[in-house]
């Protein structure tokens, strides 16, 4: 079962860095000082290895939250 999750990156991420991140399934929003990834991850251990990835880019992680359920029950 995947959950959604939205993480915010301080700054306008170059288009090289963005296909990374479509890879995994995540669509990028650009606000004017912040980029804002949200999509499916897999499980805890995938949203780690996400965050990993970023901080590995020497980007700067603002937020990370978990998004509603929006599946019918």
């Amino acid at each position: 079962m995947t959950t959604s999750y939205e993480l915010k990156v301080r700054g306008r991420l170059s288009r090289t860095v963005l296909d990374q991140f479509a890879l995994l399934a995540l669509v990028a929003d650009i606000e004017p000082v912040e980029t804002v990834l949200h999509g499916p991850v897999e499980d805890q251990a995938a949203l780690h290895g996400l965050i990993r990835r970023i901080e590995a880019l020497g980007l700067e992680l603002v937020e990370v939250r978990r998004l509603p359920d929006t599946s019918a029950r």
